[in-house]
């Protein structure tokens, strides 16, 4: 699956949807040696796009490449295929590799590497602490020159009240949004489903929610009181959304991501024991994931992102207490994403877009995509009406853990565009 080259294209016909500049119309999209542009080429190649939504480049600021150092789960190669493949131009990768991304090293070899794969753009988030260890700030302003886009010690929460006013006031000296994983180990207990009436009937370790709750509480405080700008990390809970919320309408610099399975299925989901419905934060009762919804649709949750976690079919395999948390989502984000938000009758295309585009790249500081003259070629073509039927053994991602194989989704990502580079993601 590669990119083909294409020096002057014509998307013809499409629903041009542009958030960043409002656009909604049917139009054709031009474009010649990467670059938008307002009129077509004499030898610009036809892509038809009727009954089709061209939209800027799909975003996701939340994802496991695994590499360096978890080949067997992932590769750079193989993780931006699965973006490509789900209409993704760009992905922001977390820093719990081996070794963590904590240095300026491993945020070059990581850039190099998708510039090798050259599938998708990859933004590197950076450790907040060395080793992820929660007990000393990485070198922020290095990591940040080197090309991370954030910094996170995602997989574990900055437990240390100290370690983490100094990561945000060290975030803010060059711009940098810290993306918290809000857990507090010593209440989240070992717990591995959402602790309530599911896990108490199963006879499962519950994590309980106050562990996302009270780190998000402490956060919010420490951010007042730095000005760093703060993001909550797959937020999952009814109060966690109140509490940010609440920060926002303050005016504290607050942002928040939930992640598509958190909009779709609820602790119920846990009942057979399948460790592919295993997640962290985990699966939350449907009054939760109703407060999601509702967050994304006023505005307290920012952006949707997969949270793309690959494992080895034998990881996975050790039972529901022993398997590690997490599935993959680069494939299906869009479709599901789609099925809770635009078929429920919540929200529509401009608003959803919005959520992967403009919203995520609000969050990292960077520039939104959008389809005007003069801008760089990032594009993705969407099929909105496109049925499909969620195939694990068809992924391009090296993993199938994923509870929604024999889904059907009602979208699609038909292909993408970036610079001179044509990927048709499904014929």
């Amino acid at each position: 699956m590669n990119p083909r080259n294409v020096s002057a294209l014509v998307i013809r016909g499409g629903r041009v949807i542009d958030p960043a500049s409002g656009r909604d119309e049917i139009s054709d999209v031009c474009i010649a040696d990467g670059m938008i542009c307002a009129e077509p080429r004499d030898d610009a190649e036809v892509f038809d796009a009727e009954g089709l939504i061209v939209s800027p480049g799909l975003m996701d600021i939340h994802v496991h490449l695994r590499e360096p150092g978890g080949a067997h789960k992932e590769t750079i190669e193989t993780g931006t295929g699965a973006a490509a493949r789900g209409g993704f131009t760009f992905v922001a990768c977390m820093p719990n590799t081996r070794p963590p991304i904590d240095i300026p090293d491993v945020v070059h070899w990581v850039l190099n590497e998708a510039e090798r794969s050259n599938l998708c753009a990859v933004g590197p988030i950076a450790c907040i602490t060395v080793g992820r260890r929660g007990e000393t700030v990485a070198d922020i302003g290095a990591l940040v020159d080197a090309g991370a886009v954030a910094i996170s010690d995602d997989g574990d929460g900055v437990e240390q009240d100290e370690v983490m006013r100094a990561a945000l006031i060290a975030a803010r000296a060059c711009n940098a949004v810290v993306i918290q994983h809000c857990e507090y180990k010593a209440i989240s207990a070992g717990g591995v489903m959402h602790l309530g009436e599911v896990s108490r009937r199963l006879g499962v370790p519950g994590l309980d929610p106050k562990s996302e709750e009270a780190m998000i509480e402490r956060d919010i405080a420490l951010c007042r009181e730095t000005g760093g700008r703060y993001h909550v990390a797959h937020i999952s809970t009814a109060r966690a959304v109140d509490m940010v919320r609440r920060a926002k309408a303050e005016g504290t610099p607050v942002t928040s991501e939930v992640c598509t399975h958190h909009l779709l299925l609820t602790d119920q989901a846990c009942c057979e024991l399948d460790p592919n419905t295993k997640m962290h934060p985990p699966l939350r009762p449907q009054s939760d994931v109703e407060a999601c919804r509702l967050g994304l649709l006023d505005g307290t949750i920012d952006c949707i992102v997969t949270d793309h976690a690959p494992h080895a079919a034998d990881e996975k395999g050790k039972g529901f207490v022993a398997a590690p948390p997490g599935i993959v989502g680069l494939e299906t984000s869009l479709g599901l994403a789609t099925k809770a938000m635009i078929e429920t009758g919540l929200a529509d295309w401009p608003r959803l877009i919005e959520w992967f585009t403009t919203a995520p790249a609000r969050v990292l500081g960077r520039t939104a995509p959008s389809i005007e003259p003069g801008r760089p070629a990032n594009l993705t073509i969407i099929d909105p009406r496109g049925h499909w039927t969620v195939e694990p053994d068809r992924f391009a991602s090296k993993a199938r853990n994923t509870p929604f194989g024999g889904w059907s989704l009602p979208a699609r990502a038909v292909a993408t565009v970036r610079g001179t580079g044509l990927l048709v993601c499904r014929s």
